[in-house]
């Protein structure tokens, strides 16, 4: 049912439909269910949709207040459990407790799209700490997105760092209606300006399920949320110092926007039990919808089908709202928030900070450090040839913190095997024992990384790591020197942990990818971590989004332009999508592939070929594609466009327009049938002034 309906159609005959002849508990008391235990909390999403997709601020309160009776005489009819949320803005929906035959009454209702069990969603960074590039230092923005307010649906955030401070450029006001929460260790005056709004939401997870050092406020004791906030809208040049070390300067993507925070993501007394319940997660997305956000970052991993989650983000991007959201970090196959409507990014490699350690005998074995300043010559100790007492060999030959003998190690550079604890919790352990460096050891393949390190450290691979551990042998009193060698600048690779769609999916996911491999963020405490995973890149994507707004790109041509401006990855298609985001050549795309809203909502309903989105999937079944491009330049212009990296023949009809502003053509892609099972490429539209419009292509059966 469309929002026309709820706001011209009484109530009533709206509702009629909807009552259920069904039985159940009263709203005064908890659901229980057969052995006594509380029921489980389920979400329930209704056909009709939101409030979010009226136009106008005057029309929304009207179509939430009738959206709030449709419920009311859904939950009537199943005996009124008492609710946990209710949704009306960018869903229309609940969760609540429910006993089997209310779920069972649920789904036979016409009125009724999706009636799930909550679950709890991982936040989507690796679980260790990863490299520190002094790019990610060195590259970001000196200004962008003034007057547009991100929100992040994440773990909170700790406002102590410098880089959410109040800034001159972001003072104006905004137009968000949202709130700022009270509670133990948050006070409403943490929203400086900066932070526009935060609030929490823990229903879903269970305050009883906490670490017992969670703050149930919007502050973050996790710390992803705020390396996200940071990474999307961090104020621009924070000097990052470590060990009283300057390593650079900080900031955001778009360090004038403003930051909404939601916080859906919650610790566990066991880690492996943190996450974000998707119950809470839609109550977040219906909030920040309602408060009015610009662009919604959700750095959090999931399913690949449509769920309640998906359904409530389609409403969000409805109430114009760009949703930029994480890929996952299961792997090729398995991709989180595949639905069009969403921006859905994956995670690519990111430059490496260079070092080296320098033999007597003049060999120089390459590897990764951050430290800018050399160390020695100075004495080479092999960690297993350390051993504190009480400790074992194992432990000391893997730098365990507590594992090393300080009267060996002080003054020396201590060899390390990787493993076994966290690489940063190595260097710690040696300048607990008062070691001078550190140089990391892989015995077998492995990723070469140069983290935020306690003292100066290089990362060496498995080769060097086997020549340098023979030279330390037969030289016990031999001595080292570490030195910096500046960033490496290697083309960046599909991160193996970045999700991707498998065959068959209709859509090309993700969308794109962006740097996810050691980025240096703000972390609790007014310090500084490496962020990694895909969140890292959704971060960086939802800042350039809001950078592109507020140079007065709309929401539809914004998610184009992250899209089909990305740098291409030659032949990995399905793993990155259009490729590596531009920030820079977004802000001039040329041409955009605009979708409607209720495109996206026909796509949702099973119209699966309407959308107009910027990238192309088929099926040996379907090898005809038609897209609509529209230009987004102030001046006429001829546009060429050309088929690149196919096996198979491709071509694109017409191959050439001459569009005026504004004006849009429709193309036709054909794809030639026979030939390699499986093809990938791109459909590449080059405008006059030297814009590149690029639309990723995936063939399989």
């Amino acid at each position: 049912m469309r929002l026309a309906t709820l706001v011209a159609g009484p109530v009533a005959a709206l509702l009629a439909t909807t009552t259920l002849a069904v039985a159940g508990p009263s709203s005064a008391q908890p659901v229980v269910a057969a052995r006594g235990e509380q029921a489980p909390l389920y979400l329930v999403s209704l056909v009709s949709p939101g409030a979010s997709g009226v136009p106008g601020p005057l029309a929304r309160p009207v179509v939430a207040e009738q959206v709030a009776a449709e419920q009311d005489d859904l939950l009537a009819g199943i005996g009124s459990p008492p609710t946990a949320y209710r949704w009306t803005t960018a869903l229309n929906g609940f969760a609540a407790r429910l006993t089997p035959e209310q779920v069972a009454a649920l789904r036979a209702s016409g009125a009724v799209a999706a009636v799930e069990r909550d679950s709890v969603r991982p936040m989507a960074a690796v679980a260790a700490p990863d490299a520190a590039p002094l790019r990610g230092l060195r590259a970001s923005p000196d200004r962008g997105g003034d007057g547009v307010v991100v929100g992040v649906v994440d773990s909170g955030i700790a406002p102590d760092s410098p880089v959410f401070s109040q800034r001159t450029a972001n003072r104006g006001r905004v137009p968000f209606t949202g709130t700022c929460d009270a509670g133990p260790s948050w006070d409403p005056a943490e929203c400086n300006g900066k932070i526009v709004g935060a609030s929490h939401y823990v229903d879903g997870f269970g305050p009883d399920r906490l670490r017992a050092s969670s703050s149930v406020s919007p502050r973050d004791d996790h710390g992803h949320g705020t390396r996200t906030a940071s990474l999307v809208a961090g104020n621009a040049h924070v000097p990052v110092q470590v060990d009283g070390e300057r390593v650079g300067a900080f900031g955001g993507q778009a360090p004038d926007a403003r930051l909404a925070i939601y916080k859906a993501c919650w610790s566990a007394p066991d880690p492996a039990d943190d996450g974000c319940s998707a119950a809470d997660l839609v109550s977040a997305v219906d909030a920040a919808t309602a408060d009015g956000v610009d662009v919604l970052t959700l750095a959090v991993g999931g399913p690949s089908r449509v769920d309640v989650l998906e359904r409530a983000l389609l409403g969000a991007t409805e109430g114009g709202v760009v949703v930029v959201a994480a890929a996952g970090n299961r792997g090729a196959g398995s991709v989180a928030h595949a639905t069009p409507w969403v921006v859905t990014v994956g995670a690519s490699t990111a430059d490496v900070p260079r070092g080296r350690v320098v033999l007597p005998d003049g060999r120089r074995l390459a590897g990764a450090m951050l430290a800018r300043r050399s160390v020695g010559p100075a004495r080479v100790v092999r960690a297993v040839d350390a051993v504190a007492d009480g400790s074992t060999r194992s432990a000391a030959r893997r730098c365990v913190p507590g594992s090393l003998d300080a009267a060996r190690v002080a003054d020396a550079v201590v060899l390390c095997d990787r493993g076994g604890v966290g690489r940063v919790d190595k260097s710690r352990a040696v300048a607990l024992a008062d070691g001078v460096a550190m140089v990391l050891l892989n015995r077998g393949r492995g990723s070469i990384d140069a983290d935020v390190h306690s003292v100066p450290t290089v990362h060496l691979g498995q080769a060097q790591s086997r020549a340098l551990s023979r030279w330390a042998r037969r030289h016990p009193a031999g001595r080292v020197r570490l030195e910096p060698r500046g960033v490496l600048d290697r083309r960046a690779r599909v991160a193996a942990f970045s999700g991707s769609a498998g065959r068959g999916s209709g859509l090309v996911k993700p969308d794109l990818v962006a740097a996810a491999t050691g980025v240096v963020a703000a972390a609790p405490g007014g310090s500084w971590s490496v962020a990694s995973g895909t969140s890292a890149a959704t971060a960086r994507a939802a800042g350039v989004a809001a950078t592109l707004l507020a140079r007065g790109l709309t929401p539809a041509e914004v998610r184009s332009a992250l899209v089909t401006t990305a740098r291409p990855q030659g032949d990995a298609v399905r793993r990155s999508g259009a490729g590596v985001l531009q920030p820079r050549r977004a802000r001039r795309p040329g041409l955009a592939v605009l979708a409607d809203a209720d495109d996206y909502r026909a796509w949702l309903d099973g119209s699966r070929r309407r959308v107009n989105t910027p990238s192309i999937a088929l099926t040996d079944g379907r090898l005809v594609a038609r897209r609509t491009i529209t230009n987004t330049t102030r001046r006429s212009l001829y546009f060429s466009s050309s088929a690149e990296g196919f096996r198979r023949s491709v071509t694109v009809t017409p191959a050439a327009v001459r569009l005026g502003p504004g004006e849009s053509a429709t193309f036709r892609v054909r794809v030639a049938d026979g030939g390699p099972r499986t093809d990938d490429g791109y459909v590449v539209w080059r405008g006059a002034t030297g814009t590149r419009t690029s639309l990723p292509v995936v063939v399989g059966r």
